[in-house]
Formats: structure tokens, C-alpha cells, sequence
């Protein structure tokens, strides 16, 4: 199952992404839902290796637990993406956890950290997302003495922009026929958050 706590919000905790989670990000990384709008390829286990370099990227596994938690959580056989192999999860400790999506921080040791985020299909459209992304956010601050933190959306991902643009996230830029996506080059949206105005935000 995900691995310790990071940050806990009113319905979602975000936990380290440990080994025994490969599973879970890969099938849900091969959903097309999710695949596709992140522009991601296909990818085998090995390559979501979950490295302990200082300088590798920050991964988290967005979970409900709980009253939040699925009967379908890991003690039921099933997890949210519709599989029923029981290492998608694992089970470690008496907590009912349910894994539902990721946030990553890449780059936040040697420039301005950038979020990459999704959740499973199911848990989309009842916040879920904007309160793991707001987590991570904070998350940055307080571990990194950076101005800034950055994201990036296709142009045709309204969902994503949309999150972003409620967390305050400013557009600052657009990179055009960035990536061959679905049949189509697409543009990519950047986005940039300042400090100053997530803490007015907050």
C-alpha cells in the first residue's frame, strides 16, 4: 500500500509512492482516460521505478481512507481501476486505504518545481483532485525555498486547465504543436504559480 503520510486534507491524504504501488500507477497510467491527456506513453513496471536519489522526483499516491474508502479498498480484492490482482495496493498496516490517483514534484531541487497530477476516472468531478493538487502545493512551499511552482496542460485537457486556474495558477505561456497526442499535434498550456499569491490565495 502507499507509504507514509505526507499531508492530510479534509477527504484526501497524499502518502509516498513505494514499490509496492507500481502496480496501481501502472495500470492506471495505461487508462487511455489518463494516458491520453497526459500525452504519456504506454509504460512496463520497471519503467515507474520508484528511486531514493535525492535528486529524483517527489511521487505521491493520493488516497482516501477511511469513511472516504472504497469497500472495494484493498481488504475487498479490487482496486480503482477495475483489477483484482491484490499487489495493486497491498495492505500494510490496519488503515482502509484507497489509492486514487497521483501527484508528482519533478525538478523541485535545481529549478521551479513542476506538478504533474491525475486521478482514476471514476473519483473525477467531486473535488478530489484540486484538494490533492492544493496538498502538493503546500507540500512545495514548505520543503523547497522556491518562488514558484509550474505545471502544464494541453491545450484540449479543459479539466486540467480548469483545476489549475481555480488553484490561481497563471497562464504564462504556450508551447504550439508541442506533441503528437491522439491523432493531432496539440499545444501545451504552461502555467506558473507564485508564492506570494498562493499564500493570498490561501
Amino acid at each position: 500500500m502507499p507509504g507514509a503520510r505526507v499531508a492530510t486534507g479534509e477527504r484526501v491524504t497524499l502518502r509516498t509512492a513505494e514499490t509496492a504501488d507500481i502496480p496501481f500507477l501502472q495500470r492506471a497510467g495505461a487508462n487511455p482516460e489518463i494516458r491520453i491527456p497526459l500525452g504519456n506513453p504506454v509504460m512496463n513496471r520497471e519503467q515507474y521505478e520508484i528511486s531514493d536519489d535525492r535528486n529524483a522526483p517527489d511521487k505521491f499516491v493520493v488516497c482516501l481512507e477511511d469513511d472516504d474508502a472504497s469497500a472495494g479498498a484493498p481488504g475487498g480484492g479490487s482496486d480503482s481501476t477495475g483489477d483484482n490482482d491484490s499487489d495493486s495496493t497491498g495492505d500494510n498496516d490496519s488503515d482502509d486505504v484507497t489509492p486514487i490517483g497521483f501527484v508528482g514534484v519533478a525538478d523541485a531541487h535545481f529549478k521551479r518545481p513542476e506538478l504533474g497530477y491525475w486521478l482514476v476516472p471514476e473519483y473525477r468531478g467531486d473535488g478530489y483532485g484540486k484538494e490533492a493538487v492544493s496538498l502538493a502545493i503546500d507540500y512545495v512551499f514548505q520543503s523547497h525555498d522556491t518562488p514558484a511552482v509550474e505545471a502544464e496542460a494541453f491545450d484540449f485537457n479543459e479539466a486540467s486547465r480548469g483545476l489549475l486556474e481555480s488553484l490561481g495558477f497563471i497562464e504564462e505561456g504556450r508551447k504550439r504543436k508541442f506533441m503528437f497526442v491522439d491523432g493531432a499535434h496539440r499545444d501545451m498550456i504552461q502555467y506558473g504559480l507564485l508564492r506570494e499569491e498562493w499564500e493570498s490565495e490561501k
